[in-house]
């Protein structure tokens, strides 16, 4: 992990601490407006249970201090406010990722990514949106497939985007084209364009744990508190339940993975019975490895 060693549970003497950062996660994410940078940084909390109330309170001290160094309300558009972003976070600071970054856990957590100033393309692009944000800019994320990126004015007008992995290159809608193609294969469309909204960015978040920690056995018990995150936000997909399942199961949690799956097959049974009955059946072999 090139230094860093994930914890995928705090201590059993921090399990309150522990229940208590999952209950203000899902508060936080049934806000009426979700804190993004909050929601990350109770993430980030799961795998750093040092990173305490004051610790990310200096983080969101530190963004802060960041948007006081940006000009205010340039003038000329969206171009100046992404050109000065740019500036002060990718060119002045350093702010920027690397194919390395993709294989370090750190590269998906707020407060690691301010420090090192290296990230993956979408946490990288939270800095931007925090800073740009306190600072009054019109920005918004783009959720483009494999590659993150940020929009600056209207995202259904005059807008310019920028790739905050590559330092804050300003990009055209011809480039963010190449970006999918690149990472899918398939044309960029107007719908990829749109806004995304705070908790499908957080969802895309945990994705990303969860594929980093699938990646590495060791680290199950990353993939499962990044899935018991995802169950916690108003919306997920259904299937989340059936993935916490076969986790529990693998971690040796037989009855807590039956009883999940149970409850999986009571979701799909309304739309799919074969397929509720072979959720049913995993959930027999399951309790049937206890014996």
């Amino acid at each position: 992990m090139n230094g860093y060693e994930p914890r995928g549970h705090p201590e059993p003497d921090g399990d309150g601490a522990s229940a208590e950062r999952r209950r203000q996660f899902a508060e936080a994410a049934r806000d009426e407006r979700p804190d993004l940078a909050r929601l990350c940084l109770l993430i980030a909390a799961e795998a750093d249970p040092a990173l305490d109330t004051a610790s990310a309170d200096a983080v969101q001290i530190e963004l802060d201090a960041l948007a006081g160094r940006l000009p205010f309300a340039p003038a000329g558009g969206p171009r100046p406010w992404a050109r000065n972003v740019a500036e002060l976070l990718g060119a002045r600071l350093g702010f920027r990722g690397t194919p390395a970054d993709y294989r370090r856990l750190e590269s998906s957590l707020l407060h690691e990514v301010l420090r090192r100033r290296r990230g993956l393309p979408i946490l990288l692009s939270v800095v931007w949106m925090e800073v740009a944000r306190r600072a009054g800019a019109p920005v918004y994320g783009v959720a483009l497939p494999g590659h993150f990126v940020v929009g600056f004015g209207d995202p259904y007008g005059a807008h310019v985007l920028a790739d905050p992995f590559d330092g804050g290159r300003l990009l055209t809608d011809e480039d963010a084209g190449v970006l999918v193609a690149g990472a899918t294969g398939a044309p960029l469309t107007e719908q990829m364009l749109t806004p995304a909204e705070p908790l499908e960015i957080v969802l895309r978040i945990l994705n990303n744990i969860r594929a980093w920690a699938a990646a590495r056995p060791e680290h199950s018990a990353v993939q499962l508190w990044a899935v018991e995150l995802s169950l916690l936000l108003p919306s997920h997909p259904a299937r989340l339940r059936h993935d916490h399942a076969q986790l529990l199961v693998q971690r040796g949690d037989f009855l807590g993975g039956a009883a999940e799956l149970e409850e999986y097959a009571k979701v799909v049974g309304a739309v799919d019975p074969a397929a509720a009955a072979a959720v049913r059946r995993q959930a027999a072999a399951a309790r049937a490895m206890l014996n």
